[in-house]
């Protein structure tokens, strides 16, 4: 132990001391959500502004911390985003035109990574040093094993806000180039108020999920409403991309206890966590809960390996043919297309799986349809028509999947918004989709 406590001492600095290694042209690479170090970027941020590095590219993927760089235009080309999947300061960058997306299927990040780029820093926050000289990972694996594998230098900001997940990505000290102390509360999602809507929408999935059914939620207020209206069910598993806040509402209350799984079975499967302090407070010291690679946990012939195996995930919009966009509007960008399609395929493979696309029936304040004739010009398909399977609004339930194109169109028509059902008709018989 000593040893380990000499190369702790050694190896740690301060975040400008870090900042100052990083040389112009260098690709740094971060993870998701509370993974990543705004100490540390912030401090190469400073010495971009000042002029002493250019060229430096920044890999992020669900970014949650207000990073100044993805903030301020002035710094392309010196300090430069490159988002796996964006977040709010991304999406701004993307859509600022300082900043670039790199389309992907969230499961083959790793294999990007591997056979493509080599990092001169991956940068990763970090729970305390335990007594053999590992760090966990806390809050995410994700892609963070093959960015270790990749990065020259891997720099951390231990942080003793981070939870310590025992069953998840470690790092030995002997890896680490050099770190830095903070002590600030990770990034936490604010409670999602439900709306009636999103609790019908939540009923009408519940409702075809049956006990012993293993699941996958995403986030947001229908996924939650998900979550709440399946506490009355029995021995629910959890394989999923994302650890919520629902999920541990449905382990507290009995309705999950990974009985009936077929892989993992009697563990919670993730590969990266965000929500509450409750959470992550749940997450610290839990063996029950197992943080695993992405290229692992969102791989479709894994995913389908549970029996009746459940995805629940969202869009913006849906044409006739049952073409999903979930990344934009129009051509404004908001988001990757993450693992909804990896859950999607690995759902329908699954015996007895099925997987549900769920969506409120309109947007702004009622004047627009979700569903609609074709998708807005510039959308982007996320979920292809042939990949579909349930679509849900609060108005029921199109079952897509092995359907004719006309029967498509009527069982979604059915299930748009009142007010919008007779345009859609029209357009779909002038088209000579109803037959």
């Amino acid at each position: 132990m000593s040893d380990f406590r000499e190369l702790y001492a050694a190896k740690r600095t301060s975040a400008e001391e870090l900042a100052s290694r990083v040389e112009s042209g260098w690709l740094i690479g971060m993870d998701a959500g509370a993974s990543q170090t705004p100490d540390i970027i912030s401090a190469i941020a400073a010495r971009a502004r000042r002029d002493e590095i250019s060229g430096v590219k920044v890999q992020t993927l669900l970014d949650v911390y207000p990073l100044e760089y993805l903030a301020d235009a002035s710094l392309f080309g010196k300090l430069t985003s490159e988002a796996w999947f964006s977040g709010g300061g991304s999406r701004k960058a993307v859509n600022g035109g300082y900043g670039d997306i790199i389309p992907n299927y969230y499961r083959d990040i790793p294999g990007y990574i591997r056979r493509m780029y080599n990092y001169d820093a991956f940068c990763v926050s970090v729970s305390p040093m335990d007594k053999h000289g590992y760090f966990s990972l806390a809050t995410v694996s994700s892609y963070c094993p093959a960015m270790m594998e990749k990065a020259r230098n891997i720099f951390l900001e231990v942080n003793d806000c981070q939870p310590r997940a025992v069953c998840g990505t470690q790092i030995h000290i002997s890896q680490v180039a050099g770190l830095v102390e903070v002590s600030h509360p990770i990034p936490t999602l604010p409670p999602t108020k439900l709306d009636e809507t999103s609790s019908v929408i939540g009923g009408l999935i519940a409702e075809r999920i049956g006990d012993g059914a293993c699941i996958q939620l995403g986030i947001g207020a229908i996924p939650d409403a998900v979550g709440a209206a399946l506490a009355s069910k029995h021995d629910l598993g959890i394989h999923t991309e994302m650890f919520t806040d629902s999920m541990v509402e449905l382990i507290a209350c009995g309705a999950v206890n990974n009985s009936k799984k077929q892989i993992h079975r009697g563990q919670t499967v993730t590969t990266f966590a965000l929500g509450s302090q409750r959470m992550y407070d749940y997450i610290d010291d839990n063996p029950g809960i197992a943080f695993l690679p992405v290229d692992y946990v969102n791989d479709p012939n894994v995913i389908c390996r549970n029996d009746n195996m459940v995805s629940i995930n969202a869009a913006l919009e849906v044409d006739l043919w049952g073409q999903v966009c979930a990344e934009s509007v129009g051509t404004k960008h908001m988001s990757g297309t993450g693992g909804q399609v990896d859950y999607v395929r690995g759902a329908c493979q699954s015996k007895g799986g099925k997987s549900f696309i769920a969506f409120t029936s309109t947007a702004k304040g009622g004047t627009i349809s979700k569903i609609k004739s074709i998708l807005t010009p510039g959308a982007v398909v996320t979920t292809s028509k042939n990949d579909v399977d349930y679509i849900v609004t609060e108005y029921g339930v199109a079952h897509l999947r092995g359907e004719p194109l006309s029967s498509r169109a009527r069982q979604l028509i059915a299930i748009a918004h009142p007010d919008f059902r007779d345009e859609l008709r029209f357009e779909a018989k002038k088209r000579g989709i109803l037959l």
